[in-house]
């Protein structure tokens, strides 16, 4: 129980606090008579899949995404932007090059971008295909990849 309603106190200081670090996450829960330590706040963190986002104020803050959010963070968009090579259409797939043992990463974000258009992907060591139903899918898919390169 002690656990739960801890859990759910860090979600909602971070809702509604930019936090940055775990003192700050420890302080603050301390604050609402939470006795916790930071072994135990980074336990929780992990638990509950927080990462950190840049917030609209340029700091990184804690916040939740998980794979319905269309929300990605900042650190996995440079990545995606670095890696990728190109991005072709092969009829319903679309085939995106990254620099040699990328693709997971690259993988990974496509998978985080939820887009309705898109059945699946799969990668190889420098390579992910990303497939969809039809070909005009293909192309919109191109498309908003291209558009989170620039």
């Amino acid at each position: 129980m002690a656990r739960n309603a801890r859990q759910s106190k860090i979600l909602e200081l971070i809702s509604t606090k930019e936090i940055e670090t775990q003192d700050e996450l420890v302080s603050e829960l301390k604050n609402a008579n939470y006795d916790v330590t930071q072994a135990t706040i980074s336990r929780d963190i992990k638990e509950l899949g927080l990462i950190k986002i840049l917030s609209d104020s340029k700091k990184y803050k804690y916040a939740v995404v998980n794979s319905a959010q269309s929300a990605i963070s900042n650190k996995c968009l440079n990545i995606f932007k670095e890696c990728v090579i190109t991005i072709k259409n092969a009829m319903n797939l679309v085939v995106v090059k990254t620099i040699k043992g990328t693709a997971g990463m690259v993988s990974a974000f496509v998978d985080q971008l939820s887009l309705p258009q898109v059945y699946g992907c799969t990668f190889g060591d420098d390579t992910v295909m990303v497939i969809t139903g039809d070909i005009e899918d293909a192309y919109l898919v191109q498309d908003k990849l291209n558009e989170a390169l620039k």
